[in-house]
């Protein structure tokens, strides 16, 4: 079995970034109409509160200062991933080089420069045909010949926003001047220009010199006060989003997930602060306390760490200097020489010997470091390049631990001072992407009635596949061609134009055009692929019956073949039955937004002549339940297991924390962990999926849904579901795996039924043993074992609160494998005790630091009837009626 897709696949996904910072979901506080900020909505008559966030923008005409053909425009179509009609559905437009001026605060300090574009449809104005400069200032070139519709169609986003730091001006105005190239035109939605506080205030240090422990002296600065910026990226290292209204100093800026850059499969552990974190001494705009609140660390296996490195690989533009900003904050440490690392910019050394308690002093205590680092090109062809950072565990002073952190990164592209610029080249899609968009790459047109002017709508646009860091969506909507025969070219298009009513509505709410059927958003089914029923049967030969490899749902799961040789698993729908719908559309919603290495990918859906299909990766050795009971294919050693359940609960973690909104599985059980062909465990179905887009109430209140065995009693009693209902069921996930049992056997005794309730029993009446897997038996130590049950028994506390987080279960775990791989190693139980660790209920005053250390890593990346089994184990009845299975053993 394979994947359809590299193990370098996200990295290709976020490249695009390189270019633009990703200000998706961008919203302007109140601060926006302080003294030191100006925001315009462009092309605008009136000054527009946003009522979303209360900012007031203004219009922009008295700001321009030479206008020989400006017009003012609205766009005709209002994309569902805007956050606001402020200020992207105005716009202005430049047919000749038009300066606007605009007065400066304070000319000594840099000033913070935003540049909102979306390149929609207008009247009179074919989008793909502008091209155009912009010059900041004294002469910085900020764009050169720049296509946003380019932009936004590589990025797979309906808007961006380009952000700048100008260097300090002799001049009390700025002006920002938008030069039409020959035969074009410009525009813009939005101006945003802050008055910055001293954020660069200090030279920082060329990569490669002065790195050393014995050439610190020859450390080399370079001078960047008269240099302008462009943001390229801004990552909160080991924790989540940070939106710009959460973000300090009332800059207003974006901090993501860094997952997505990591290179290779050492994705290190994600760590929260264990201590309480302040400024001490840093000025807070300089980063939300909630970067240095968490912090990616590899995790405590020395002897793997110290052979290797955590690295990020970033896309960039290549002849230029960037500035890589560092922001640490160790708050585990209490004394010099526990943790010290060094730090590599494309292998470069750019800092020996880090030991971030010696260099403050203290422990929690935030410090950045600023270096820079020139980017070639490899040849001469290249238009994008390579940019590596690595931090490695320094060996040479014996530090207590082998071990690196990083909370958050800012990569800032220099201008160059002898030509004053900042402007790369237009943005081209990758060949992955060009796969995925099956070489439709040019504007397709759908037109649709709209019955209210009896004018057709006319919608452009290139479907991609959207960046998964920052929940960017498609700059426009494209149909699939069809030929008379329905077997069109494959495309990528919202799953409602191609449902089976004829009948097409324009929607007075976005200028969206809608058809019947199914209800998909229009971010979600652009990130997947469509298929057409031709190529389904085609891939599956006709839904043959010797292609079934489960049944489930409401239907059966086929292997199947798309593009030549990419194996695919074919989820089909029972045509004659009208219900899965919402289960297919939650489905679709979830994983089109999700890409993580224990997560299923969902690669497209087919909804055409009545079908509801989903297409899915191929796992080639099928779910976790089929290894496990008698009857199994193979006999799973007691290693295989522990790094099946660590791989799914790194998907779980990431769901609940590593997305912008938690999302709760709630149907984790081991039918829906599959296994690829080497045996990395993912995380599927997500028919029953919900996600909080407010969970500070702490749960959301909804109809009981899951699968009986796995489910959590305190949801069931009281209908309110927390991501702590997915670590109840992974705890029965847990003695699944180690009883290998059915969780409900209604051939056994009464008392024994219920493998939660049973397993339980016996652990309170240490007789754990008699139930444990007799393949298990004398192959696990003893350290090992006691570990793993208490994890388990924790995860199936009676209330939610009393259960651990999943990235406590998923720290838990890693320690159970490296017990068994390790048996003498017990740094983590703190004094050499092997028993278990309450991480819910500590006693600071009663543990020593290193135990502190240990327990707060973690890690980032009812159905109407339940599962009854037979004699031999099989299943009886039960997953027929939950559409989203891909794998069910009575299919096998």
């Amino acid at each position: 079995m394979r994947t359809t897709s590299n193990r370098n696949r996200n990295h290709i996904l976020v490249s695009f970034a390189t270019i633009f910072l990703l200000l998706s979901n961008a919203t302007h506080a109140e601060n926006n109409n302080g003294p030191n900020s100006l925001v315009l909505s462009c092309g605008s008559s009136d000054a527009i509160k946003d009522e979303s966030d209360g900012s007031t923008w203004q219009p922009d005409a008295k700001y321009l200062v030479v206008d020989d053909k400006s017009t003012s425009v609205k766009a005709e179509i209002q994309d569902p991933s805007l956050p606001s009609v402020i200020p992207y559905m105005t716009a202005r437009t430049f047919q000749s080089q038009s300066t606007y001026q605009f007065p400066l605060q304070n000319s000594t300090s840099r000033t913070l420069l935003r540049l909102h574009f979306y390149p929609s449809s207008y009247p009179n104005f074919n989008i793909s045909n502008s091209y155009f400069s912009v010059v900041a200032g004294g002469g910085v070139t900020l764009l050169n010949n720049f296509s946003a519709s380019l932009a936004a169609e590589a990025l797979s986003q309906a808007y961006f926003i380009k952000e700048y730091y100008l260097a300090p001006s002799q001049f009390p105005t700025l002006n920002l001047t938008f030069k039409p190239s020959d035969n074009s035109f410009a525009f813009i939605n939005g101006i945003e220009l802050i008055s910055m506080p001293p954020l660069f205030d200090t030279d920082p240090t060329l990569a490669g010199t002065g790195g050393s422990d014995d050439d610190f002296d020859a450390a080399v600065t370079i001078p960047i006060q008269s240099s302008s910026m462009e943001t390229m990226f801004r990552l909160n290292m080991g924790g989540q989003y940070i939106s710009p209204t959460n973000d300090s100093g009332g800059l207003m800026r974006s901090w993501y997930d860094d997952s997505l850059y990591i290179y290779g499969a050492a994705n290190g552990v994600a760590v929260e602060a264990n201590a309480t974190v302040g400024y001490k001494g840093l000025p807070s705009y300089i980063a939300p306390i909630d970067v240095y609140s968490t912090y990616r660390s590899m995790g405590a296996f020395k002897d793997v760490n110290k052979n290797a490195n955590l690295t990020w690989i970033f896309q960039v533009d290549p002849n230029f200097m960037y500035l890589l900003r560092f922001h640490w904050c160790d708050s585990e440490m209490t004394k010099p020489n526990q943790r010290v690392f060094d730090v590599f910019i494309n292998n470069k050394t750019a800092a020996s010997q880090v030991d971030l308690y010696a260099w403050t002093g203290s422990i929690a205590t935030p410090t950045i470091k600023d270096y820079v680092v020139q980017v070639n090109n490899k040849s001469a062809g290249d238009s994008q390049q390579q940019l590596w950072v690595a931090l490695h565990p320094n060996d040479k002073t014996k530090a207590e631990f082998v071990d690196v952190l990083l909370n958050g990164l800012e990569i800032f592209k220099l201008s160059d001072n002898a030509k004053s610029n900042l402007a790369g080249p237009n943005p081209t899609i990758s060949d992955m992407m060009k796969k995925y968009q099956q070489a439709q790459l040019a504007p397709i047109t759908f037109q649709a009635q709209d019955k209210s002017s009896n004018s057709n709508l006319l919608i452009t646009g290139a479907a991609a596949i959207g960046v998964a860091a920052a929940a960017v969506f498609l700059f426009a909507y494209s149909n699939k061609k069809r030929d008379p025969k329905g077997e069109g070219a494959t495309t990528w298009l919202p799953i409602s134009w191609n449902s089976n009513s004829t009948t097409i509505k324009s929607s007075s709410v976005s200028g969206r055009s809608q058809g019947g059927g199914t209800s998909i958003s229009t971010d979600a089914a652009c990130n997947c692929r469509y298929f057409s029923l031709t190529e389904i049967k085609n891939a599956t030969k006709n839904f043959d019956e010797s292609n079934v490899i489960g049944v489930g749902g409401f239907g059966k799961v086929y292997k199947g073949v798309v593009d030549g040789d990419t194996k695919v698993a074919v989820k089909r729908s029972n045509p004659s039955s009208e219900q899965g719908v919402n289960e297919f559309q939650t489905e679709i919603e979830m994983l089109s937004r999700l890409r993580h290495r224990h997560l299923v990918s969902l690669i497209g859906f087919c909804e055409d002549n009545g079908e509801m299909i989903l297409v899915y990766d191929y796992m080639g050795l099928g779910t976790l339940r089929e290894h496990l009971y008698k009857g199994n294919k193979i006999t799973l050693s007691w290693k295989q297991r522990l790094e099946i359940c660590i791989g799914a609960a790194r998907g779980l973690h990431y769901l609940h924390t590593g997305a912008k909104y938690t999302i709760i599985h709630r149907d984790v059980k081991t039918t829906n962990i599959l296994l690829d062909d080497k045996w990395v465990a993912k995380v599927s179905d997500f028919g029953l999926s919900k996600t909080g887009p407010n969970m500070n109430q702490g749960h959301v209140s909804t109809v009981v849904k899951g699968s009986f065995g796995y489910l959590d009693p305190e949801y069931f009693r009281r209908q309110q579901l927390t991501e702590k209902s997915d670590v109840y069921s992974f705890g029965v996930v847990l003695f699944e795996v180690l009883c290998a049992r059915p969780v409900l056997n209604p051939s056994l005794p009464k008392e024994q039924v219920s493998l939660a309730d049973w397993a339980l029993r016996c652990a309170r009446n240490k007789t754990l043993g008699d139930i444990i897997d007799p393949q298990l038996k004398d192959k696990v130590s003893q350290e090992c074992l006691n570990k793993f049950i208490d994890t388990a028994e924790k995860c199936l506390a009676d209330h939610g609160v009393d259960r651990p987080s999943m990235g406590d279960v998923l720290w838990n775990l890693e320690f159970a494998l490296q017990l068994h791989d390790n048996p003498e190693d017990k740094r983590a139980a703190g004094s050499g005790k092997t028993g278990s660790v309450d991480l819910d209920h500590i006693d600071q005053d009663k543990i020593d630091h290193n135990s502190l250390i240990a327990m707060h890593r973690n890690t980032l990346n009812l159905v109407d009837d339940d599962d009854v089994f037979d004699d031999d184990d099989a299943i009886k009845k039960g997953d027929e009626d939950i559409f989203s299975q891909i794998v069910n053993p009575k299919g096998r």
